[in-house]
């Protein structure tokens, strides 16, 4: 065959993809907006406790022999926990079920009316102390590792701090901020210039999570419309429009927040900055980043436009542990964590990081 016939031929097969795609682009279009949405949270588990917004989960075992230390994952509490366990083969939680590890979950669901009045205090003190205690309960251990993902970062972090010598052996945080005055948008839709916290919450009591899907959105308003475009040019595509809707999907699950939780979230740590300053109390103490002496791994997203670098960076620098390190990795804000890209650069670094100090 000539090289113009050769060149003529791989042009009619470009054009014959081309003319298949865009028909099972019609198909297809017209099943993504038929379908049920597709199953998330798959890996097996059954609920340790549930009170009020506050839910353990124990996900149960698919190695046949354990490391020693359990791992509870601590997720924000304005998101659903099956961001960590969105789909076989790309979920962080099941690919530490098949390394070995005990994996338990504290998650959290609507809050009622009447817990409006949960406080930053309340999420640390009581419900991460009563996760932690449950664990080691239900497990028979004496110590844990934690692994918070970005507010649930804080939150562990906070828990480090306030419990030094305590049953805490590991802590591993998320895309975690730690300086919230490099929180760019964030902190100047906060800004009491031109936003009044205290009027918006006590109108209501709690924040919508419409509120955060609206400041996500602000922070990079064409993402919407590149997706879409993307989604389009792969309709064709099962998987990619699969792992789509399941992605999207989660991003838009966001739960509404107690108004003393994201009272004290705005004015005390992303306008008047105290957790980095050394000046966050809570039940009455002084959050000391610097009290923390156990092994720690931070984890921040380079392209994370949720919580920039600049506010991420920080927090190793604040943790007083002799043994700590910081991983800067591809990727955005869920996607460093869990998805196709978090198998093979941040999974096989954490398993190795905390593998090692689990058994």
């Amino acid at each position: 065959m000539s090289a113009t016939a050769a060149t003529a031929a791989s042009i009619g097969d470009r054009m014959r993809q081309e003319v298949e795609r865009a028909f099972q682009r019609t198909v297809k279009g017209f099943d993504y907006l038929t379908a049920p949405e597709p199953p998330v949270g798959l890996s097996p588990k059954y609920v340790l406790h549930h009170r009020g917004t506050q839910r353990v989960v124990h996900y149960l075992p698919m190695a046949d022999e354990l490391y020693r230390i359990p791992v509870l994952i601590i997720v924000p509490p304005s998101n659903r926990g099956y961001g960590m366990d969105m789909l076989p083969g790309q979920s962080l939680v099941e690919f530490l079920l098949k390394a070995g590890f005990d994996v338990y979950m504290l998650e959290f669901t609507e809050p009622r009316r009447d817990e409006a009045r949960l406080s930053f205090d309340d999420y640390v003190l009581r419900f991460i102390a009563d996760a932690v205690e449950r664990v080691l309960r239900d497990c028979g251990e004496s110590q844990v590792s934690l692994i918070g993902y970005c507010a649930g970062g804080v939150m562990a972090a906070c828990y480090a701090a306030l419990t030094a010598g305590g049953p805490l052996e590991n802590l591993v945080c998320l895309t975690t901020p730690a300086d919230f005055e490099q929180m760019g948008l964030h902190r100047n839709l906060t800004d009491p210039r031109y936003f009044d916290v205290d009027r918006a919450i006590d109108a209501n009591g709690m924040v919508p999570g419409e509120a955060f899907l609206l400041g996500a959105t602000m922070l990079r308003p064409v993402t919407p419309i590149a997706e879409r475009v993307r989604l389009w040019d792969n309709l064709w595509n099962d998987d990619y429009v699969t792992q789509f809707r399941r992605f999207d999907g989660w991003a838009s699950d966001t739960l509404p927040l107690p108004g003393a939780y994201m009272r004290q979230l705005i004015k005390e740590l992303m306008v008047e900055n105290r957790l980095m300053k050394g000046e966050f109390v809570l039940g009455g103490r002084r959050v000391d980043l610097g009290a923390i002496g156990v092994p720690m791994l931070h984890v921040v997203a380079e392209h994370d436009h949720l919580v920039p670098r600049g506010a991420s960076q920080p927090l190793i620098g604040l943790i007083g542990s002799a043994d700590k390190e910081e991983i800067v990795l591809k990727g955005g804000h869920l996607s460093v964590v869990t998805g196709p890209n978090a198998k093979t650069r941040l999974w096989p670094k954490l398993e190795a990081w905390l593998g090692r100090r689990s058994e």
